[in-house]
């Protein structure tokens, strides 16, 4: 009699792309219980409830996107279930969420002692991928309150946004303390900035096992800048749609919050700092420039795929609004030189669905003062790496570090990001031949619309494994959710 089978799953002929690997090895994955329990070539059939072949596609790590904002133009409860379909469509397998009080989200302010048990009731169940949080202390309340998200939910990361206290998500505003639901008497100013840091290196002393995978990012730009400079480009009638948007965000905004940024991180010994979403020569010269002045200070600097995708003559316009904005091809070029030279950690989507509806105003749509900011497309993450990487001789493995093992370690998800055996077997199958363009209708995203649109892609994802089990195959997303709430966990 044969032995009863002792693996779950086994997939098949996959081409495995590694991130501490340069070789592309065909192999066959064991899965057993969620995780990889035997990477070999020809492993028996025998040994397995189920076999996929893998058809001698590239396997990649599942993709850890590390920025998304999920139920920021809608429900929180509907927004995880129609975006992280879209992110298994892409090859995303564990998405990280920012979240904060005030308007938007929830729509409240208060505690996260209340706040947070309500974004994790609304987020049960209805994520197709595993899924965390980053938290924004926007109150000075949430700084007392870090010790809490940390010890109580496993929450390690936390975010500012420099611009909020002085200029509005969209635009020009006096009415942040009503945007942020804070007291008329708060201010959300680099005073409140240096106090998060001095609660996160207090956190590190008191958690000294955590103290790697605690971290604060930062939204760099500058409210007085953007502020002074809006108003003199909406009155220049020689600039509109992403031109316009760029030149009232100006790059030089970013690189002062981004020596603001450092200076007070290196006056806290805040020790570990990620730098989002740099989108322009700038802001890349800012953050490197900041790394030389202050070496033990851990930065990490992130791109997005928008920002190395589109450039602001992108035909799609006010579909492609988003803070920091879309800057010119030169900006562009120098970010993938970045890339290219292991001066970015990783790329993100910075999803944030915006319905069509939302965006951009029915009566005057060109108008880019009048669209909303952000956009989603982290079903476009992967592909969009591939594609644009493979052109400029990006390594595989290199993609796989950007997308997936450099996230997992920052953020504390130390069963992600490797093909390896112990790791969840998340996994994402590519055919690295085939050619495709984007198309907003065949996204299973509610957005409705894509910057990206008419984009042409090379690398396409054809299936996505959630800790072993298929969440989309052949074009399809099945199932229902399965994704998992990542609580870090740490042992002293």
């Amino acid at each position: 009699m044969s032995e009863a089978p002792v693996l779950d799953r086994i997939i098949k002929n996959v081409r495995v792309v590694r991130p501490h690997q340069d070789a592309i090895e065909l192999l066959d994955l064991g899965i057993k219980d969620g995780k990889f329990t035997d990477i070999a070539p020809n492993i028996s059939p025998d040994t397995a409830k189920e076999i996929f072949d893998g058809k001698n596609l590239l396997g990649f790590p599942g993709v850890v996107d590390a920025h998304m904002h999920v139920g920021i133009y809608q429900p929180l409860n509907k927004d995880a279930v129609t975006e992280t379909k879209a992110a298994a469509m892409g090859g995303v397998t564990t998405s990280l969420n920012y979240i904060r009080t005030g308007q938007y989200y929830l729509n409240k302010g208060g505690s996260y002692k209340d706040f947070f048990p309500e974004v994790l009731a609304l987020s049960a169940g209805n994520f197709f991928v595993d899924y965390g949080y980053h938290v924004a202390p926007i109150a000075s309340q949430h700084i007392d309150e870090i010790p809490l998200l940390f010890e109580e939910h496993g929450v390690s990361s936390f975010k500012i946004f420099m611009f909020y206290g002085g200029y509005g998500l969209h635009g020009l505003s006096d009415q942040q303390n009503l945007f942020l639901m804070i007291n008329k008497d708060e201010r959300y100013d680099f005073a409140h900035f240096e106090f998060i840091m001095r609660g996160l290196t207090r956190l590190m002393k008191e958690h000294p096992e955590a103290r790697d995978t605690i971290s604060l990012s930062l939204h760099c730009e500058v409210a007085e800048i953007l502020n002074a400079y809006t108003k003199i480009v909406e009155n220049d009638f020689s600039l509109s749609g992403l031109h316009a948007y760029s030149a009232a965000r100006p790059p030089h905004s970013e690189g002062l919050a981004i020596c603001i940024a450092s200076y007070l991180a290196h006056e806290t010994n805040c020790a570990n700092i990620n730098l989002l979403h740099l989108s322009s020569r700038k802001a890349m010269e800012a953050a490197l420039t900041m790394q030389t002045a202050f070496p033990h200070i851990n930065f990490r600097r992130e791109v997005t795929a928008g920002h190395l995708l589109l450039d602001v003559d992108t035909p799609n316009g006010t579909w492609a609004k988003v803070n920091p904005p879309i800057r010119p091809r030169a900006d562009v070029e120098y970010l993938w030189q970045a890339v290219l030279n292991h001066q970015v950690d990783w790329i993100v989507s910075d999803h944030a669905c915006c319905s069509a509806e939302q965006k951009r105003s029915a009566k005057d749509p060109n108008n880019i003062w009048l669209a909303k900011s952000g956009f989603g497309g982290t079903e476009y993450l992967l592909s969009g790496v591939f594609s644009e990487g493979s052109k400029r001789g990006m390594s595989y493995n290199h993609m796989a570090k950007l997308l997936s093992w450099n996230p997992s370690r920052r953020f504390g998800l130390l069963e992600k990001g490797d093909i390896a055996i112990g790791y969840d077997a998340d996994l994402a199958l590519v055919d690295p031949n085939e050619t495709f363009m984007v198309r907003a209708a065949e996204s299973e995203s509610q957005q409705g619309y894509t910057p990206f649109e008419g984009v042409e892609l090379t690398g396409r994802v054809k299936s996505t494994f959630l800790r072993g089990n298929p969440i989309y195959n052949n074009g399809k997303v099945l199932g229902s959710p399965t994704g998992r709430y990542l609580k870090r966990k740490f042992i002293s």
